[in-house]
Order: C-alpha cells, then structure tokens, then sequence
C-alpha cells in the first residue's frame, strides 16, 4: 500500500483548496503586509480631529487679543512692555500653526477658519487701539484694515474651491506689519523708525492686496 499522499483509510491528506493551512509562508507574510498597507492608507486619508495642536495654537492668539489691549490701554511703561509681549507671543503662534499644519497634515476647516480671524483680530485690534490713543493716523488703520477684511472675505469665497497659498509679498506684509506694530507698542520713542517701518508694511499691504484679489478671480474662473 502507498502512503504517499493518501491517509490510514486512503483518504488524501492534503488540505482542502480554501483550507488556511493551504496557505503558505509566502501567501502569510502578502497578506500581512497587504493589511498593514490598508491600515496606512487608512491613517493618511482619515481627517485630522479637532482637537490638536495648531487649532489650539490658533485658539491660544485670540485669547492672547483681549490681555494685549488691555495692557496697551494701561499706558505705563510695564504695561507696555506687558502688551508687547502678548503681542510677539500670539504673533509667532501665527507663524507655528499654519507651519505644524502642514508638516503634520493638520489642516482643518476650523483651521482655515479660524486663522484668518485670529489674525485679523490681532492686527486690527493693535492698529484700532494705537490710533485709539492717538499714536497712529486713522487713515492708516483703515487702509490696512479695509485690505486685511478684504482678504478675508476673497479667501471664504473661494474656500469651496481651493486655497491660495501664502506668496512671499504675504509673508513680507505679515512681518513688516508685526515689526510695525511692535515699534509702536514698545515704550520707547523712535518715531522715525516706526514711521518708516509702517510705511513701508503700508505699501505692500496694498500691493499684495491687490495681487491676492487678482488670483482669487482666477481660482474661480478657473473652477466654473
């Protein structure tokens, strides 16, 4: 009798198609690796929650609004120097959320929300304030702010259909405005410098003001 391939009884012992057992180490360790790789690409598409650290960054600058103002209303030289910090503290928040947000693909509608807000309340609230006490012409306050409300609108108009990335004018207004803002809210006089400072964040408000209105038609033209 052979006991090649068939049992006591001569029934075969091979396992039956389907069977796990069938499977080999080759088919085990393709399976394996075929569920590990649904998981990731399960990981990467899932969105990010609200809850994390660039909303929270986000949220922390419009707390910060309130406790500058307050500050720079006081008037004396600590207080002053108090506001400054809240002022530069919310200010490099701005420059971290939107940077962890990318690098960590955390970008939420909050986010996209919410930062523009946070940031338009702390600019406009330093330039209202300053030529609240007669330190800033109003023209120059409404001018920049006029362009930054602007902005804001243009960016929820076209939200549906894309986001228009920060250019290098942006990201040179942004600077230039904190830089401004900051030599007027420190107690120290150089009225020459901040002037001068002001004058030119005023310009490329306006220039990239313009720049971003022309690419937010674009985007829609584009998309209709």
């Amino acid at each position: 009798m052979s006991w090649g391939a068939t049992g006591r009884d001569g029934d075969s012992t091979a396992p039956a198609a389907g069977d796990p057992l069938a499977t080999g180490p080759d088919a085990l360790t393709a399976s394996s690796a075929s569920a590990v790789s649904r998981g990731l690409e399960a990981t990467r598409l899932a969105p990010p929650g609200l809850v994390n650290v660039a909303n929270a960054l986000t949220v922390a600058r419009l707390a910060l609004v309130p406790i500058f103002i307050w500050f720079l209303l006081e008037g004396g030289t600590s207080d002053r120097a108090i506001a400054f910090v809240a002022f530069a503290v919310a200010s490099v928040t701005d420059l971290l959320d939107g940077e962890l947000a990318r690098r960590r693909s955390l970008i939420t509608d909050f986010g996209k929300i919410a930062d523009p807000i946070a940031d338009k309340a702390l600019t406009g609230s330093a330039l209202i304030t300053l030529s609240y006490l007669g330190e800033l012409p109003w023209w120059i306050t409404a001018i920049i702010v006029v362009r930054e409300l602007g902005v804001t609108a243009l960016r929820f108009w076209v939200i549906r259909h894309g986001v228009i990335a920060a250019s290098r004018g942006g990201k040179l207004k942004t600077l230039l405005q904190v830089i401004a803002i900051s030599l007027y809210v420190l107690p120290w006089h150089i009225d020459v410098v901040r002037a001068v400072v002001m004058g030119a964040a005023l310009v490329v408000t306006v220039i990239t003001g313009v720049d971003y209105t022309a690419r937010a038609i674009r985007l829609r033209r584009a998309v209709q």
